[in-house]
């Protein structure tokens, strides 16, 4: 079934949210704070960038030579570009980087260096798994190949009995994915759902925005090395390969503990479109931090292990969840909410792979 639109009850002025905002906004005040990026997140993106394109610079200018060394940078930079996915261009397409939308639209582009469209991503990410999270048919982080079932409400087939064991490896093809024959699929399937205007261009426009960037990338990371590394082509292609699957790697096992877990609810418009619950109560029932304790984990997921406080307030740099999320979870105690936390990204994982398993079996 395709939902043509889904309306959340409205909020009113004594409700969760917008309490949990005043309060939010109050501790910002109090501190003399701002809500986008500090010297801190400044830091952080020069590291970032510089763990996906010094390695490069280094073997592509002959600096280094050896295989094996070689094979390490590779290895470095999926870490790099699943770091950069997490921790830099997520802030900027969700406006949160700086209060400037054009630096904040400079930094979203770093996401062409890597393989993809930052306009498909916002579509993808902002405006249906922002605004629809786990509704089946809308949020397209549930929508995937026919052989993985994120969700009790999508068909079920013998091969889901044993997703739990072999999903972990398509998890590791996502950005390889992404930078092929994901965009241009996503950007024909949004034009017919009539949201590119969302990103007020044109389809021409992006889809000559979209074959640019994919010749650019691929100039970039297979075309120079493959002339000016001493390496036989297979190994560099092998090596690319290797680096795609580690950011892919990553960054599933960051964004599906967040949502697909047993704890999380799969909520179905009514006939009309409407659904039970407003939408920041939603959020609290469809989504799952973890890890919350782990300082180094954090800094590097770019805070999405606040996963929680991402949804309700994903114009917030990353680097204040931790801090606001206590507000937010005394906030959802004093009005009997759910705040779903697991203590290590080791349960998480483990959880999730449960819930994979649970979603395996016939209903």
């Amino acid at each position: 079934m395709q939902y043509k639109r889904v309306n959340f009850p409205r909020p009113t002025a004594a409700d969760f949210y917008n309490i949990a905002r005043k309060r939010v906004h109050d501790y910002f005040k109090e501190n003399n704070l701002n809500t986008h990026a500090n010297t801190e997140m400044v830091i952080k993106t020069i590291f970032m960038l510089s763990i996906y394109f010094v390695p490069y610079f280094l073997m592509v200018t002959g600096i280094l030579t050896n295989s094996w060394v070689v094979f390490l940078c590779w290895i470095l930079m999926g870490f790099g570009m699943a770091g950069i996915g997490l921790s830099v261009m997520h802030d900027a397409n969700h406006g949160a980087y700086s209060k400037n939308k054009k630096i904040n639209n400079a930094v979203s582009r770093v996401i062409w260096f890597i393989g993809g469209s930052a306009s498909n991503w916002r579509i993808q990410h902002n405006v249906l798994h922002h605004s629809f999270t786990n509704i089946d048919h809308l949020d397209e982080d549930l929508d995937t190949v026919p052989f993985l079932r994120f969700s009790p409400h999508t068909e079920y087939r013998k091969i889901h009995k044993i997703q739990h064991l072999y999903a972990w490896f398509f998890y590791g093809l996502m950005t390889i994915m992404w930078a092929t024959v994901k965009d241009f699929n996503q950007l024909n399937r949004y034009k017919r759902k009539d949201l590119l205007k969302t990103e007020k261009k044109s389809y021409n426009r992006l889809l000559t925005e979209l074959i640019l960037i994919k010749l650019g990338y691929y100039a970039f990371i297979l075309v120079v090395p493959l002339l000016t590394l001493s390496q036989p082509w297979y190994l560099i292609i092998l090596f690319f390969l290797a680096m795609h699957f580690i950011a892919g790697f990553i960054l599933a096992i960051i964004f599906q503990p967040a949502h697909v877990m047993p704890q999380t609810t799969f909520p179905l418009p009514d006939d009309q479109g409407n659904m039970e619950n407003k939408w920041a109560i939603h959020q609290l029932m469809t989504t799952v931090n973890f890890a919350p304790q782990s300082k180094l984990f954090s800094w590097y997921v770019g805070g999405l292990n606040f996963q929680i406080e991402h949804h309700l307030f994903p114009n917030i740099c990353h680097i204040h969840y931790k801090r606001i999320s206590r507000i937010i979870k005394e906030t959802a105690h004093e009005f009997n909410l759910p705040y779903y936390t697991e203590r290590t990204f080791f349960n998480a994982v483990s959880q999730h792979m449960r819930f994979l398993k649970q979603l395996g079996k016939a209903a």
